[in-house]
């Protein structure tokens, strides 16, 4: 069994509206939050980027939360910056929707495979793990991986998914001896 790793190279580009220069591409750039006390109670905002224009545009991530909800490692994250907090809230689903943005992840990724060949025993095995929630369609992925075409990819792979449908979830699949 080969192991293959879809890992994440930086954070991805936000598909966010600009509200100056109508730009539909943010990013985190370095990753910074703003925290504002009001009171006993927090906003915490991740700032974002326009690439077009520069404008900076801040991301709910808290709104009037009592400071006492908070566990203190995640708030003092929050003071300084964590780039591993920044990962985790720009990743998180429920932040994107309630900000209204989607992920472009085009550039953002890259595929590590083993330097082993597979031209020795066939068929052979592959398990596809992901360490961030990229979407990326199996038969691309698969047809990068191993150097082929993406018609030779659906012939000579068997796959318990779909392999034309997007997926961000680890999966396994078996590459048939060509003809």
């Amino acid at each position: 069994m080969l192991p293959w790793v879809v890992r994440r190279t930086r954070l991805p580009l936000l598909s966010l509206r600009c509200a100056d220069c109508r730009s539909e591409s943010a990013t985190t750039g370095e990753g910074r939050f703003r925290v504002n006390a009001n009171g006993k109670l927090l906003d915490v905002w991740l700032l974002v980027r326009c690439v077009s224009c520069d404008r900076t545009a801040k991301l709910t991530v808290h709104e009037r939360t009592p400071v006492g909800s908070f566990d203190p490692a995640e708030l003092h994250g929050y003071r300084v910056n964590d780039p591993r907090l920044v990962a985790s809230r720009l990743l998180d689903p429920l932040l994107a929707r309630r900000n209204r943005f989607t992920l472009d992840w085009t550039g953002a990724w890259r595929l590590h495979t083993p330097p082993e060949r597979l031209d020795e025993a066939w068929p052979v095995r592959v398990e596809v793990a992901f360490d961030d929630p990229v979407p990326v369609r199996p038969d691309r992925l698969i047809a990068r991986g191993l150097g082929l075409s993406r018609n030779e990819v659906l012939r000579r792979i068997k796959c318990g998914i779909s392999l034309r449908r997007p997926t961000s979830a680890g999966f396994a699949f078996t590459v048939m001896p060509g003809d």
